[in-house]
């Protein structure tokens, strides 16, 4: 019998012995070797479903409402302009695109701080589209085991058809899911009848075509290996985590040592712990870790293993929580309990709500137009027949908002000054309009060369909110 080794693994004692992994566990982690993930219901397993369909019907939903007239959100790549129902973004507006960013970082910083990699585990994209390819893999080819088996089975009918309509499944799967995504930078209504009648374009198409591929990839074959190889968030996440952090962690106090009893026995009696070693937690980890060897940056903590133990221990008649959501200081054999709330915690928070509310002054504080002003390059000045000094500028008036506006134009910080072209219009959403026009006045009213003025943009509905850009108008010498 091959002779045990002791191992160092964070809090454990000293008099308690763990075996050291056998090399089939190692080699567990081969991007060769698949792992058949045993189905497991639980707490942990209902909320992590409940939060996955939420999230999938947010994402297949929303690029068929209509808000306005128009797609409620549709990403226009090529018109440069993106709308989030009744808001409509452009280049301009990039300063509210790097605040949305750096609130997802910052709150994803605060919740792994808190509860770990519970983003992974819960609402990441990879982990929700893998469960969803696993679902349709049990219905057609059944549980881990019947799954194991077959893959070993030499190729039948039966074998066959199963294997057939598994990938067929994740294919559909695959398909529907990049022809939504798609249709959240082009208008979906006519991507899908652009789609079915063979007319869509061939930059949709390359995209549906790629992205249904990664999908069924990512979801269907390489699963675990985005998680532990691929992903860089596994690699950084422990330089958030501190002592106070809750992750998915083995008693080892309690569990240790392990080994099976019958349900009557007093493991005290026979010297084990409440651990009966039956390598469940193993069977239903999606990233097929041993979470009793101690914190491992490979784990999501989506609380499958917890599901497992405890109702192990519901049938042992044992406490539940041998595997639980705890931190670190819990588990230590010390009198200093964890400290929910700490400086990271709090720093954290204060940044996110900064960050929060320069986005919402930033959205208030937002005008539905945008003024840009180009002068007359040619020509700075022409003075008229009847002496008076001419300057022509072109305005390009942009309309941010869904509805048509009528705008006018005037102009501030000149005196005496006549202006020909047309200073009330009209924009559609989304538009931009061009509008020529040329000041005039007579030199003897302009003390320099040149003097500093400003056109206003305002909408005739709602006069207070205007735009003011400033120009020069040149009088020569």
């Amino acid at each position: 019998m091959e002779k045990e080794q002791r191992i160092k693994v964070k809090n454990i004692p000293s008099d308690v012995k763990i075996v050291k992994p056998s090399a089939a566990e190692y080699d567990r982690f081969n991007p060769r070797n698949r792992i058949y993930v045993r189905a497991v219901t639980g707490l942990h397993q209902l909320l992590r479903q409940r939060i996955g369909l939420i999230g999938m019907l947010a994402f297949m939903l929303l690029p068929w409402i209509n808000y306005n007239g128009q797609q409620a959100v549709l990403f226009d790549i090529e018109n440069q302009q993106f709308s989030i129902f009744a808001l409509t973004f452009w280049p301009q507006d990039l300063t509210i695109l790097a605040f949305i960013f750096m609130i997802a970082a910052f709150a994803l910083f605060l919740v792994t701080t808190f509860y770990g990699r519970v983003w992974c585990g819960y609402t990441c994209p990879q982990t929700v589209w893998t469960f969803i390819f696993i679902w349709f893999e049990e219905k057609f080819e059944g549980t881990a085991n019947q799954r194991k088996k077959l893959d070993q089975r030499p190729m039948d009918f039966d074998k066959f058809w199963r294997k057939t309509a598994k990938h067929g499944s994740w294919l559909l799967f695959s398909l529907y899911t990049a022809i939504t995504f798609v249709g959240y930078f082009t208008p979906m209504r006519e991507l899908v009848i652009d789609f079915v009648t063979f007319s869509v374009g061939g930059y949709a198409l390359l995209n549906i075509v790629v992205f249904a591929l990664c999908t069924y990839g990512n979801a269907g074959w390489m699963r675990e290996i985005m998680c532990l190889h691929i992903c860089p968030y596994s690699r950084f996440q422990s330089a958030m985590f501190d002592k106070d952090t809750f992750t998915v962690s083995y008693d080892a106090k309690r569990g240790e040592n392990r080994g099976p009893r019958g349900r009557k026995q007093d493991p005290k009696e026979l010297g084990l712990g409440d651990c009966i070693d039956c390598s469940l937690c193993v069977q239903v980890c999606p990233t097929g870790i041993d979470i009793r060897n101690g914190l491992q940056y490979e784990c999501i903590n989506c609380g499958a293993c917890i599901d497992a133990c405890d109702g192990v221990m519901d049938k042992m008649n044992y406490p539940r929580g041998l595997i639980s959501y705890t931190t670190e200081r819990n588990l230590e054999a010390s009198a200093e309990k964890t400290k929910p709330v700490r400086g990271k915690l709090i720093g954290y928070s204060i940044i996110l709500f900064i960050l929060v509310g320069a986005l919402a002054a930033n959205i208030a504080m937002r005008v539905p137009m945008d003024l840009d002003i180009i002068r007359d390059r040619n020509q700075l000045f022409r003075v008229n027949v009847d002496g008076l000094v001419e300057n022509t500028y072109t305005l390009k008036v942009l309309n941010k908002a869904q509805v048509t506006q009528q705008f006018r134009v005037e102009v501030e910080g000149l005196e005496h000054y006549q202006v020909i072209g047309q200073l009330e219009f009209s924009v559609a959403p989304g538009r931009s309009h061009d509008l020529p026009l040329s000041v005039i006045i007579d030199p003897y009213d302009l003390k320099k060369p040149m003097t500093e003025f400003n056109f206003v943009l305002y909408p005739v509905t709602d006069p207070e909110s205007q735009i003011k850009q400033s120009s020069n108008f040149f009088k020569g010498r």
